[in-house]
């Protein structure tokens, strides 16, 4: 089991296993991109899968891969395959812009991985496809209603974003009223590349209430896990739900159980810090499991106990993108 300093159980793994995407989304990276790491720098598909193996016994039981965008990798099934045969890993998902996931629902269905999360911050394609610089609409639309008529957990994640998309936040509601599916807003964070620089937000979790509530009566708050990063709702006449992340706000932090390791092998302890080391190189090394479990648990027992104690230990600590830490 793996314990931090502030006596917290980490026992969920995002594991990034790319930094690409295929979308340029406005508030992640530049338009023209980032440089992306050299692939002899990325995790191989074997080296992955023995990571989570390393992991999983350490006591890690949730594993969610993220990227970039984690279905550009054409081997990805390799290493679902993989964590579906992992006893004690008793959740298994994916964070995905889903404009690729389609050719592989089916076996996601088989394998029993039907956890989803789908960053989409708009329904309106124009505003999609501004926010994204990318025309894939119709395919993530398309791909979005598989994964409903196939009932599998999907949430829908959107970025409330100022002057670009806060007319989405009721119409991205209106697919909880017909469907089993969890809309949540995030609060923009300045993750994109070094474009821009922020220190408030206009629309933070209580301005996102605020406006949800103006529109809808007997909204109910409902019971979340301690760990949960979302504040859950519930309208009435609704099939699904909608939550709310304070994810500048940083709300959440007192109970974190999650370790993030990048696609390159960076160790990160909390999304508002910096790497504590990077452990590509020994796990490319014979009989690495030891060394790996022993600067995990360094590194879990030096956590900052909140995101804002950590972003005080470095300077720039927003000039990455997003896609690059895992989001």
């Amino acid at each position: 089991m793996l314990i931090d300093n502030h006596n917290r159980v980490i026992n969920y793994l995002r594991l990034a296993i790319t930094d690409r995407c295929n979308l340029r989304c406005n508030y992640c990276m530049p338009a023209e991109g980032i440089n992306f790491a050299k692939r002899s720098d990325l995790f191989t598909i074997e080296e992955l899968c023995q990571l989570s193996t390393i992991m999983v016994s350490q006591g890690i039981d949730k594993i969610r891969l993220t990227g970039g965008e984690p279905f550009v990798r054409k081997d990805i099934m390799q290493l679902f395959r993989h964590l579906a045969t992992l006893e004690g890993l008793k959740e298994i998902s994916v964070t995905t812009n889903a404009t690729l996931i389609g050719p592989y629902i089916d076996e996601l269905e088989t394998l029993g991985i039907k956890d989803v999360n789908l960053s989409m911050d708009a329904v309106t394609k124009e505003t999609f496809e501004r926010i994204t610089r990318r025309k894939q609409f119709d395919t993530v639309y398309e791909n979005m209603l598989k994964l409903i008529e196939k009932n599998f957990k999907l949430r829908i994640n959107c970025i409330v974003l100022e002057g670009q998309n806060e007319q989405e936040i009721l119409s991205l509601l209106e697919l909880t009223k017909y469907h089993n599916v969890s809309v949540r807003f995030l609060e923009e964070m300045p993750f994109n590349g070094g474009t821009k620089e922020f220190s408030k937000i206009h629309w933070d979790y209580k301005a996102i209430y605020e406006h949800i509530s103006k529109h809808f009566d007997g909204i109910e708050e409902l019971e979340s896990p301690a760990t949960s990063t979302a504040i859950n709702y519930k309208i009435p006449g609704h099939i699904g739900t909608f939550g709310i992340i304070p994810s500048f706000s940083r709300t959440f932090c007192g109970s974190c159980n999650r370790l993030r390791i990048s696609a390159t092998g960076d160790v990160i302890t909390c999304l508002y810090g910096k790497p504590r080391m990077n452990i590509r190189e020994l796990l490319r090394e014979e009989n690495s499991e030891s060394k790996i479990t022993a600067e995990i648990a360094r590194a879990i027992g030096s956590r900052s106990k909140t995101g804002f104690e950590e972003q005080q230990r470095y300077e720039d600590v927003f000039k990455n993108s997003m896609t690059s830490i895992g989001g």
